[in-house]
């Protein structure tokens, strides 16, 4: 395996340039995608080195489940590093399995209470709770989602801003945003350097909304009144997996960038642009992390393999 078992580890801090140039110069839905799926490959590749790392380190250890020649000298002259990182490993990649396993149980028990205090409602797109404390959120589901809003919100907007809620919330459930808000928390579990990204997606995925309902509504500014006004009334959600209009994401920055022109839509930026060279290092960093973790991979699988009796 060499020390490319280890590049996986620390390569996260390649998409770091880019978290921050993302969310000011990126379209919000090409920073969203990019930096989603830069923080699940980081994290997967991560992980797998951890899981590399701890076989390698489990081989030496009495009453191991794994054959006996995997422990031989010849195996552990060929897998350097086994005699403290493969050890450190062990408990390090406990720890990543246990916290991803917690965020995932929460964000669970958050959807089904949100889906309980649903039950024997008519199962339409926007539903309205008789309820006086103002929140709205974007519930995601198996066919469809649904806008959930109570009764204190809209009684504290005009029409024309409850037209930009719901669609902002609608943008939440189109564009999947739950998918990639998912992704990211995941990924700063397995990995606490891809926590940044983490960060910038909160912001990317309000931003796309916030773009989709002012194109919808056809006014920038009311998009921008409503989200104020919404931010104002109700306090952040405290689930940032249920996408809301008070989402993570400093709401100032959401409305100044609102009153501004619309971004530009272009997929890709140029390599000779600050935002074009950070998001081409993060992309090299995911490419060189996902071939590095392949590469100690097949060579710990080869050595194993030609150590293990047939």
């Amino acid at each position: 395996m060499g020390f490319f078992v280890f590049l996986p580890l620390v390569l996260p801090l390649t998409a770091w340039p880019v978290a921050r140039l993302a969310e000011s110069r990126l379209h919000p839905r090409t920073a969203t995608r990019l930096l989603s799926a830069v923080a699940g490959v980081l994290a997967v590749c991560s992980t797998l080195c951890l899981g590399l790392l701890m076989i390698v380190g489990t081989a030496q250890l009495p009453g191991n489940p794994l054959p006996d020649a995997w422990s031989d000298p010849e195996v552990r002259a060929a897998l350097p590093y086994d005699e403290v990182a493969g050890r450190a490993a062990i408990p390090a990649l406990l720890a990543v399995l246990v916290s991803c396993g917690a965020a995932a149980r929460r964000q669970v028990r958050a959807r089904r209470r949100a889906e309980d205090a649903l039950a024997g409602l008519p199962e339409t797109s926007v539903t309205v709770l008789p309820d006086g404390a103002p929140y709205a959120y974007a519930l995601p589901g198996r066919r469809r989602g649904r806008v959930v809003v109570s009764t204190g919100m809209l009684a504290a907007l005009t029409s024309r801003e409850r037209r930009a809620l719901f669609a902002h919330e609608r943008a939440h459930l189109a564009g999947r945003h739950h998918r990639h808000l998912l992704t990211v928390h995941l990924a700063a579990r397995a990995n606490p350097f891809l926590r940044p990204l983490r960060t910038a997606v909160a912001y990317t995925a309000e931003r796309w909304a916030d773009e989709e309902a002012a194109a919808a509504v056809g006014s920038r500014r009311c998009v921008a009144r409503a989200i104020g006004t919404a931010a104002l009334l109700a306090p952040p959600t405290t689930t940032p997996l249920l996408p809301a209009v008070t989402g993570p994401g400093p709401v100032p920055r959401r409305v100044a960038a609102l009153l501004r022109p619309a971004p530009t839509a272009r997929t890709w930026p140029s390599l000779f642009t600050a935002v074009g060279l950070a998001a081409w290092v993060a992309a090299f960093g995911a490419t060189a992390s996902a071939l590095s973790s392949a590469n100690s991979a097949v060579a710990l699988f080869l050595a194993l393999r030609a150590a293990t009796p047939v």
